[in-house]
């Protein structure tokens, strides 16, 4: 039997992805049974026969419990597929949210998702945190993203939904290879589900519990807008704080951007963020050049806020004394 942990999710306004597939669907019955109150958003990619049948079947499957459902037609991406779609639909997500003042996104990760993940970062080169990837719940600028699903696998989801006779869609677009994750997926990850699953399912565990013991070297103590302070509790979880602040803003660092972040105190990376050293404190902020007064910039100087993030700071109306501490 499936059970979800609701206890982040009782008394906020939730929003689920949703995509009409095994996962999401499973989900959304789960959140019914469960008596959480959520509404639906869909992204229609027209890239497929079923788009539009599932389309359709969320607005009905929304009519019949009365929930709000929010639907997009995206545009026709004709390159990095993955990553434009990723990025449209995780915009329109966040302008419903703001919009609707939702307070969490629920998606419908689940195992198997953990283990692609997993095996795509570990050929790239990857520490503890970023072969975890998936958290199930993570702060986000204006919400809350949780996974509830994380400690189940497809295989699970697939006959919950086939016992209670639950209606799903079959993505077919989950068997082309072209696409990486589905590469993994069929070459890697689904077979070591099949044989590994229970074992793969303590290893996750194993992980997280190492993961919590890594953060306990730093803390974040200040976030506004794009802006991250963190407080390092020694000099040596500077790469690791920045890694993963930088992958809650949807950047993640390279190897080589890495040691670059290990070397020096304050640097730029990709042209994008500014990541600075002053004293025990990491200070993260999209790199911005502009003309500021010279009363501000005199603050910034006073309060030993590095150079490369008054600029941000500036643009974004963010006191200096708020963040000098």
């Amino acid at each position: 039997m499936l059970t979800l942990d609701v206890l982040h999710l009782q008394g906020k306004k939730n929003l689920l992805a949703f995509s009409a597939g095994v996962d999401s669907s499973a989900l959304f019955f789960l959140l019914i049974e469960h008596h959480i109150p959520f509404d639906i958003a869909l992204v229609n990619y027209g890239t497929r026969d079923n788009s539009n049948a599932e389309e359709t079947h969320a607005k009905e499957l929304a009519k019949q419990y009365d929930l709000t459902c929010h639907t997009i037609k995206a545009p026709l991406f004709t390159a990095h597929f993955e990553q434009n779609a990723r990025t449209f639909r995780y915009d329109f997500f966040e302008k419903i949210i703001v919009e609707q003042h939702y307070d969490t996104l629920l998606t419908a990760h689940q195992l198997n998702d953990q283990l692609e993940w997993l095996l795509m970062r570990l050929t790239k080169g990857a520490g503890v945190s970023e072969l975890l990837g998936l958290e199930e719940i993570s702060q986000r600028e204006n919400y809350t993203l949780v996974r509830p699903l994380l400690e189940y696998s497809k295989e699970e989801l697939l006959m919950y939904l086939q016992s209670n006779k639950h209606p799903y869609f079959i993505d077919e677009s989950n068997r082309d290879e072209k696409y990486e994750r589905n590469l993994f997926r069929k070459q890697f990850s689904d077979p070591l589900m099949s044989e590994y699953k229970e074992g793969i399912k303590r290893s996750f565990e194993y992980l997280r519990q190492d993961k919590k013991q890594l953060e306990a070297n730093f803390e974040r103590i200040y976030t506004q807008k794009k802006l991250r302070v963190i407080k390092l509790h020694t000099m040596t979880a500077k790469v690791k704080a920045a890694d993963l602040a930088l992958k809650e803003l949807d950047y993640l660092l390279t190897a080589s951007q890495r040691k670059e972040v290990e070397k020096e105190e304050s640097l730029v990376i990709g042209g994008e963020w500014a990541i600075c050293i002053q004293d025990d404190l990491l200070y993260i902020a999209p790199y911005l050049t502009t003309d500021m007064p010279k009363k501000f910039k005199e603050s910034c100087r006073v309060l030993k806020i590095p150079s490369k993030i008054r600029a941000y700071c500036f643009e974004e109306d963010i006191d200096p004394k708020e963040i000098a501490l």
